[in-house]
């Protein structure tokens, strides 16, 4: 099934890009704050990041990733996650994360991307000079 992982690949394009989470950890799109819906540039960079389902840090590059999990075993790691940093109280946020998977498992796998907003996009296409953005 394919799932979003945490990359380091095209680290460094943007300016604030970091990550947090190791190298191939399942990911999930975290809520946005209000200062973070404002501009995905903020300091609180919440309109920019991907989190770790393992560690629970935070990245801004994911990569489309095919791996050998089932549909229940793929909810499993988002309820147990969920569960152990307290937010199993947040039961949609599961089924917003099947959604995401649904969502963008249209693009190929290998496909690193970043998120502005509530946009979730293709790092690096149609963007010369990409190394100049914020």
């Amino acid at each position: 099934m394919k799932v979003l992982v945490a990359t380091s690949r095209t680290q460094g394009y943007r300016r604030n890009d970091f990550g947090g989470c190791a190298e191939g950890e399942l990911a999930w799109i975290p809520a946005m704050c209000e200062d973070g819906e404002l501009d995905p540039d903020r300091p609180c960079a919440c309109g920019r990041v991907f989190t770790g389902l393992a560690s629970w840090a935070a990245t801004t590059t994911v990569r489309v990733a095919e791996v050998s999990l089932t549909r229940d075993e793929y909810v499993a790691a988002i309820r147990g996650a969920f569960e152990e940093h307290g937010w199993l109280e947040c039961p949609e946020l599961i089924g917003d994360s099947l959604l995401w998977l649904v969502a963008y498992s249209r693009w190929p796998v290998d496909t690193v991307l970043e998120r502005r907003l509530d946009d979730i996009v293709v790092r690096g296409v149609g963007w010369p000079g990409l190394a100049g953005l914020p």
